[in-house]
């Protein structure tokens, strides 16, 4: 994939797109292509907690608010801690970062989004109730219960499980995500149903840890419509930034990619 510093070109999910069938929400699982950021964070790094040059992230996240036609003060994100916890965004505290995990918003206009650099992003819409959210779903987030948290919280604002509609974008693979014998142990205590996420891997006591599939089988569990995207964040370096990648090179740093969801203010808008 060639970045193309024009603008960004995010992956989309036919089935949310289907899903917003007059056109009133608007989505994208924003790869790297598209953005001024150099080095290890080449391409479309909008990760305020990074090292990168200040100035080229804000320039990052101005073009993926610009994708939405949407000013860079309605991006709205939060201070991801690996958390269950959940963020109500509204045109009052749009410019907030505060600690959480997920954000759910029924106020058009108002971009929001999480970023990831190999956990999962999943996005969410029910468009009949004008509700959508985004959660960042790590392995510690999605065991802790982030994905029903963020389904209640949009039920709280008037949506319905049974119409809401949830797309996990690009994330680790299970054939990528090696763990040790203790991470297992947590999960098998929890729920020994669980040992169906991980097989073995070539390193003695270790596993391959399918996080996806749990992330699946969750939002399921919830009553809502589920898909994947299937790119795997650390197997394609030019299109994603990977976390687990960077660090098996031992790179100082890492960027972070976003997966943003709006409700349009004007449904027969632009079509992105």
């Amino acid at each position: 994939m060639t970045l193309d510093r024009h603008g960004p070109n995010p992956v989309r999910s036919t089935m949310l797109d289907g899903a917003s069938g007059d056109g009133r929400i608007a989505h994208g699982f924003f790869s790297r292509v598209g953005g001024v950021s150099r080095g290890i964070y080449r391409g479309l790094n909008v990760g305020l907690g990074s090292d990168d040059d200040r100035a080229d992230v804000m320039e990052n996240r101005a073009r993926v608010s610009g994708w939405f036609a949407q000013d860079p003060s309605r991006l709205v994100t939060v201070h991801q801690v690996h958390s269950p916890d959940v963020h109500v965004a509204t045109p009052d505290n749009a410019t907030d970062r505060p600690k959480a995990d997920a954000l759910v918003t029924n106020t058009p206009g108002l971009v929001i989004g999480v970023l990831t650099a190999d956990c999962g992003p999943v996005l969410f819409a029910d468009p009949q109730s004008g509700v959508v959210g985004a959660a960042h779903a790590g392995w510690r987030g999605a065991f802790d219960g982030v994905l029903e948290n963020t389904v209640k919280a949009m039920e709280r604002l008037g949506a319905s499980r049974t119409r809401i509609t949830a797309v996990l974008g690009p994330s680790i693979s299970q054939a990528n995500y090696e763990v040790g014998p203790e991470f297992v142990e947590r999960f098998i205590q929890r729920d020994t149903a669980h040992k169906a996420y991980f097989k073995p891997s070539d390193k003695p006591g270790h596993s391959m840890f399918d996080l996806r599939q749990l992330t699946l089988d969750r939002l399921r569990a919830c009553g809502v419509q589920a898909e994947m995207v299937s790119d795997c964040t650390y197997a394609d370096e030019d299109a994603w930034f990977s976390y687990r990648r960077s660090t098996h090179r031992n790179e100082p740093d890492y960027g972070r990619q976003i997966s943003a969801i709006t409700i349009k203010e004007d449904p027969h808008g632009p079509a992105f």
